[in-house]
């Protein structure tokens, strides 16, 4: 998608993706840090730590499959940030990273989540905002 925009939508489900982010916040909402971090930490439905490390005292084992989230505040800008947690395939498609918001066009998606995200605009906005806290 780099350089072009790309207007999505499936169901309910709408956003914006302008070269390598998504500018406007999912439904116009505004993200807690607080919740975020809960969400990334928690084993569901996000279960971030699954396969990155966190830097937070409350998390003793994390995976190592993907980026460790150690900075990512300071690597990428919100925008870059909820495209990555909306729809990581568009930024890598042989990424093993699950789209958490995006419904349409994917594989291997388990019973219950097919035509539904794993999780809602504000959990994103949530999760984003936590992980920009990351600097």
């Amino acid at each position: 998608m780099s350089g072009t925009a790309a207007v999505v939508a499936a169901a309910a489900l709408a956003w914006h993706a302008a070269g390598n982010g998504i500018p406007e916040p999912l439904e116009g909402r505004s993200g807690d840090a607080q919740r975020g971090r809960a969400l990334v930490l928690a084993r569901d439905p996000a279960n971030c730590v699954l396969c990155h490390s966190v830097p937070d005292p409350d998390v003793r084992f994390a995976g190592d499959l993907g980026p460790p989230l150690a900075g990512v505040g300071s690597r990428l800008n919100v925008a870059q940030l909820r495209l990555r947690v909306v729809d990581s395939l568009s930024i890598n498609p042989s990424s093993i990273m699950p789209s958490y918001y995006r419904v349409d066009g994917l594989d291997r998606v388990a019973t219950g989540y097919r035509g539904k995200p794993i999780l809602t605009a504000a959990q994103v906005e949530d999760v984003v905002a936590w992980l920009a806290t990351l600097r």
